[in-house]
């Protein structure tokens, strides 16, 4: 347990019972007329206090919420009781030795008297402890989300590497002169995704860097099969966007593409953003109508990206998928965030 968190926790609620009670007090016991707090009601209001005390130190957290309310309703009867007890059988004959301490004017009267109090005190209390239970409640939805995230992440990262080792491991056996050239892209992005991938957000411009490096990298599988077209038009600094959000796209584009047709083969991916930070990204890949490839939709990579989408953009973004006999295009908006400066 955090000391530090609860003694904060201890010291906020101290403070805001103190007010509470502060404002209880001049509601019952302030004379407007002479400017004073009346002790003899000073002395009453102690007593409603305490009743308030025990619902909500003991009533509440013993019964209430551990789902026993006839227990509970049971208790505050009991509070009410004594607290009435000890008003008409104490406080009254002392303060009142002439007229209200010599009478008994029903249980009904008293607890019109001391009920709103009470209720004040401990609906005060409840209301805290809801209030610190939702803190609870987003604290771990928060712990919930990025541990999700972190999963994901996992994932991108052995599937990516999965694939390219692949492609890796075919242009090494053809001993194809390409090869180093491979491993150092190859290598480039794995230490994009190792090192500068770790935070939530990375800047766009790195982001559409690596997308381009990817794209190159890619591209060499292709050859002279078809056509590959890449364009950067991210001229709008100070944005941030999701690591690896973007190339689950062109990596699936590339491999549906060469799986599906061995010529004529279209890449096209644009990049782009507004003026108000809405980032537009276009990928679009021939393929033929008839695979025996599993359909992009079914992919591990695209449920992933779902997933992160909704993790890190609700209601943030926009994404169409268009399927035809001969083009699939994907079409992603993304409203980002500016880098926090120092």
């Amino acid at each position: 347990m955090d000391l530090t968190k609860l003694s904060n926790s201890t010291l906020n609620e101290l403070g805001f019972q103190v007010l509470l009670h502060l404002i209880t007090l001049l509601f019952i016991a302030y004379d407007q007329e002479q400017g004073v707090i009346v002790a003899r009601d000073a002395v009453f209001f102690v007593n409603y206090t305490l009743g308030a005390f025990l619902i909500n130190y003991i009533g509440l957290p013993k019964f209430y919420y551990s789902g026993k309310y006839l227990y509970f309703a049971l208790f505050a009867c009991g509070v009410l009781g004594l607290v009435i007890v000890v008003e008409e059988l104490v406080l009254e004959p002392i303060y009142f030795p002439q007229s209200r301490g010599t009478y008994f004017p029903g249980v009904h009267f008293t607890l019109l008297e001391i009920f709103p109090s009470i209720v004040l005190l401990s609906g005060g209390k409840f209301a805290w402890d809801a209030f610190q239970k939702q803190r609870e409640v987003n604290d771990l939805k928060a712990v919930m989300k990025e541990s999700e995230l972190q999963f994901l992440n996992s994932q991108i990262h052995p599937h990516f590497l999965f694939n390219n080792l692949n492609n890796l491991y075919s242009y090494a056996l053809i001993g194809s002169p390409q090869t180093p050239y491979f491993i150092l892209k190859l290598s480039s992005l794995l230490r994009y995704m190792l090192y500068e991938c770790n935070e939530k957000f990375v800047p766009l411009a790195k982001e559409a860097e690596q997308l381009e490096n990817f794209t190159e990298l890619s591209q060499l599988q292709v050859e002279d099969r078809g056509k590959v077209n890449f364009l950067n038009q991210v001229q709008e600094p100070g944005y941030v966007v999701a690591p690896l959000i973007l190339i689950v796209f062109i990596e699936n584009a590339f491999k549906h593409s060469q799986n599906s047709q061995s010529e004529n083969i279209l890449i096209d991916v644009r990049l782009s953003i507004t003026e108000d930070g809405i980032l537009h990204f276009q990928c679009i890949n021939s393929h033929a109508p008839i695979t025996d490839t599993l359909p992009l939709t079914k992919g591990i990579g695209l449920k992933n990206v779902k997933k992160r989408l909704n993790l890190l953009y609700p209601k943030r973004y926009k994404l169409e998928i268009c399927e035809t006999d001969q083009l699939y295009k994907v079409a992603l908006s993304l409203k980002l965030h500016r880098a926090l400066t120092a």
